[in-house]
């Protein structure tokens, strides 16, 4: 090994125990906002407890904080910058609940490890082992509202929250550690049927029944998945199915997901979709409009390059991966972000490999022992994965080139 290659190693290793150190002396802190962000459960884009606890606490860590970031009230950006050029990393967080469930996602764990990422590395990279690797670089910490149907991370894109970042990387609660993920892209939509009310037992002939309309729509997409490759899932609920028993419904509203690991066939099947509920309405002599729920999640490309360094990273704090590959997939919005730019969203355990997420279990977890420590082990492998990347900036080019290809 040559001597410049000796004392990036040795570089490495000091700046690594630092930003672990200092994490460790913010833990119980982190652990304490992780319980207070799960006993105050927001949904998206109403997460104002969370937002103003985490970017709070984000600036008295010596980051100058941006809030209401991209137009929204509940987003955040923190920045710290040493030196000029070197890479610019983001790290991702999460704050919002899901209705009814409160943190069944572990969303609380997501955000106040990011906190305790980005101020462990701003107070290391302001420090003299810094200065003494000659490290230059950006650090952005952002709070992403909504991940849960509305799409923050998408918002931020479009508004250009992204441009100039080299490499963004989010940790989520599991039931496995696990450095690679997948996404599927996914597609909220309300189908809104329209049609003519009249007394459904003296002269049912005189109306238009349109939940009818809503019930073949229904029918159809379960036909058509027969028809459809293995990874599409498309699942709804009725949520207006009329106003009583004995008047012809005249007005009906469900709510689909259309999901595909594929991004153009995705938009295929949404298509699909459409044309059954506009057979439905055909059929019935009811009208029908579509209104987008959110914004389109596109499937995660998890760059590989940043995959390795957060694996090495996670092996050494001790944590290791199951030999087995996940099976299924949800969506998120962070898909949206990796096909912009190279991005990880692996995943930590925060209990066992039967624990399903959006379910109560998971809620109890995100608040569990084995959830207070993964606060602080994602906390460490990201601040220690962004370190690789300010101290060996050609494996920002390396992701890139891959990312590219």
């Amino acid at each position: 090994m040559s001597d410049t290659n000796h004392a990036a190693a040795g570089h490495l290793a000091t700046l690594k125990a630092a930003v672990v150190a200092a994490i460790d002396e913010l833990g119980p802190r982190l652990v304490e906002m992780a319980d207070d962000i799960h006993a105050h459960p927001e949904i998206k884009f109403e997460e104002r407890y969370a937002a103003k606890l985490l970017s709070d606490a984000l600036e008295a860590g010596g980051l100058t904080v941006d809030r209401g970031t991209a137009g929204m009230e509940t987003a955040f950006r923190g920045k710290f910058q040493v030196g000029h050029g070197g890479p610019t990393v983001a790290i991702l967080g999460e704050y919002d609940a899901l209705p009814a469930l409160g943190h069944a996602c572990g969303h609380n764990i997501m955000g106040t490890a990011a906190l305790g990422a980005g101020i462990a590395l701003a107070k290391v990279m302001g420090g003299p082992a810094a200065k003494a690797a000659g490290l230059n670089g950006t650090l952005l910490v952002l709070g992403t509202p909504a991940e849960e149907g509305g799409g923050g991370k998408v918002i931020m894109l479009r508004e250009g929250v992204f441009e100039g970042v080299d490499a963004a990387l989010i940790v989520h609660p599991g039931n496995a550690n696990r450095a690679h993920a997948e996404s599927i892209a996914s597609y909220g939509v309300y189908v809104r049927f329209r049609g003519k009310p009249a007394h459904a037992a003296a002269s049912p002939h005189a109306g238009v029944n349109a939940l009818d309309a809503l019930v073949m729509t229904y029918n159809a997409v379960a036909v058509l998945r027969q028809q459809l490759k293995p990874d599409v899932r498309i699942h709804g609920i009725i949520t207006k199915g009329g106003d009583a028993p004995n008047i012809i419904p005249e007005f009906v509203e469900g709510l689909f997901i259309i999901r595909s690991m594929d991004k153009a066939y995705h938009q295929e099947v949404i298509g699909k979709f459409k044309d059954c509920a506009r057979g439905a309405a055909l059929q019935t002599g009811a009208t029908v409009e579509f209104a987008d729920m959110g914004v389109i999640y596109d499937p995660l490309k998890s760059n590989t390059v940043l995959e390795e360094l957060y694996r090495a990273n996670q092996s050494a704090i001790g944590l290791s991966e199951p030999t087995e590959p996940r099976k299924g997939a949800g969506s998120t919005d962070m898909g949206n972000v990796s096909q912009v730019l190279p991005a990880i969203h692996p995943s930590i355990a925060i209990g066992p490999e039967t624990l399903v997420g959006h379910t109560q279990q998971m809620a109890e977890a995100s608040c569990s022992e084995m959830g207070h420590q993964a606060v602080v082990n994602a906390a460490k492998i990201m601040a220690m994965t962004a370190i690789d990347l300010y101290v060996q900036p050609e494996l920002v080019k390396k992701a890139w080139t891959e990312f590219k290809a």
